[in-house]
């Protein structure tokens, strides 16, 4: 019987280590995936793909204990070597290589160039062999910056005080209703997949007044766009003792900053792979639905027909006009009309017409939706009477009301909007590892 005390030390080294080390001129040993072999006649550039990036590795022919046939693209080796300095490779190294096992050999060729800075594949074709899409140098920076965003929201959140949930997927009842679910049986019984966890994130500032999600949602949207996914990620939070929407607009604000200067920080590589600027995010300009419109219809002579809502390319200009009125890629849009609010969202006390509630704009594109909640429940009561709403499946929902809730509000982001705006992309299944859309299902 054995027993598990801790990690296992591995002899194999990372890039990390080998940068952090001082061990020029001796044997050490790597293991990685083959990215590429360029043959020079007796000298060889053999380079790996690791988790940290690509490591060159050196084949001598009558040195290299093996036949250099035997290295196909995509097998998974162990090298060892001698380490020396090469200030031409990536990392300032590369490994003279001795000896070589083989983990792993592909059984196929691969079916695209994975191993090019840019593969000049289109969208169709790196979705449809996604995984191995993904292995080159570009798309793996993608996502090391997605995960950079994730990480940004949740280390802030956590700093100001918010406690991290896990809500359900499945339910009887949709925070936003209308007619864009996913439908299912569940053990003989309707249900739908969650569209947003609003109720459930509203119900929790009533046990830990700040809460946050990092989780998917679902939406059966019929249409197929490049904003718009089936399923996507949703950074979700929600705080209590408010004293009004612009709390949640400040909270957003700092975390933008926060995370923008985590990228700075720590996913230096990858900002310089995918050649990203860093927005400013110091000051971020708020301008009411109403006014945006009409500076927007103004300046641009352009009329809008949808009163109530922001067309796309209303958004575009409205991002453009805060590019050029504030110098800011972001903006604020504040008091959207209540006709095309949910619910729960607090009407604007001077005008009932209008909600204390915002969306967040990002080089024109919406990637935040939030503001001020209901909190009294006989005001809740009070609008699901007016919109003649059944109160059937909320009961849950609605006996948190009841039984006494702060003043509060919060948002959702979508994940891969924002990623998509940051890397200057303009589809958002560029920024989607497996994106679910009306017409893709797999893998």
């Amino acid at each position: 019987m054995k027993m598990m005390t801790g990690v296992i030390p591995k002899e194999t080294m990372e890039i990390s280590e080998i940068l952090a080390s001082d061990l020029y001129g001796q044997m050490i040993s790597v293991n990685g995936a083959v990215h590429t072999v360029r043959d020079m006649g007796e000298v060889a550039f053999v380079v790996l793909r690791k988790r940290e990036g690509l490591l060159q590795c050196v084949y001598e022919e009558g040195v290299t204990a093996i036949d250099l046939k035997e290295l196909k693209e995509g097998a998974a080796i162990e090298v060892s070597g001698v380490l020396n300095k090469e200030e031409r490779a990536p990392g300032g190294f590369e490994i003279r290589m001795k000896e070589v096992k083989i983990l792993s050999e592909p059984a196929e060729s691969l079916p695209l160039p994975i191993a090019k800075w840019k593969m000049n594949t289109s969208l169709e074709a790196r979705l449809n062999h996604r995984a191995v899409a993904l292995r080159n140098i570009r798309e793996r920076a993608t996502f090391r910056i997605q995960e950079g965003i994730v990480r940004g929201f949740r280390d802030f959140l956590y700093s100001q005080g918010f406690t991290e949930i896990h809500t359900p997927k499945l339910g009887a009842k949709s925070a936003e209703g209308g007619a864009n679910l996913f439908k299912l049986e569940y053990f003989h019984r309707p249900a739908i997949l969650q569209q947003s966890p609003q109720f459930y994130k509203q119900m929790m500032v009533g046990v830990f007044d700040r809460v946050f999600e990092t989780a998917p949602v679902f939406r059966a949207e019929k249409h197929n766009t490049k904003r718009h996914l089936n399923e996507y990620n949703s950074l979700d939070f929600e705080m209590g003792y408010i004293d009004g929407f612009e709390d949640i607009m400040a909270m957003e604000t700092g975390f933008l900053q926060y995370t923008m200067e985590l990228l700075k920080k720590e996913y230096t590589k990858e900002l310089e792979i995918l050649q990203i600027t860093l927005p400013d995010v110091s000051r971020i300009p708020a301008i009411r639905f109403d006014e945006a419109k009409q500076r927007v219809a103004e300046k641009y002579d352009r009329q809008f027909r949808n009163p109530y809502d922001l067309e796309p390319e209303e958004e575009h200009l409205i991002g453009q006009y805060a590019k050029e009125e504030f110098g800011s890629d972001f903006v604020f849009v504040t008091h959207y009309p209540s006709k095309k609010r949910p619910f729960y969202a607090m009407d604007d006390p001077a005008d009932p017409t209008y909600t204390l509630s915002f969306d967040l704009l990002y080089k024109g594109l919406e990637i935040t939706t939030g503001g001020q909640r209901i909190h009294q429940y006989d005001k809740l009561m009070e609008k699901i009477a007016q919109r003649g709403m059944e109160t059937e499946g909320m009961e849950h929902y609605l006996s948190a009301f009841k039984y006494g809730m702060p003043p509060h509000g919060g948002l959702g982001i979508g994940m891969e909007r924002l990623t998509m705006q940051l890397i200057g992309e303009d589809n958002v299944r560029e920024a989607t590892l497996f994106p679910r859309d009306l017409s893709r299902l797999e893998p």
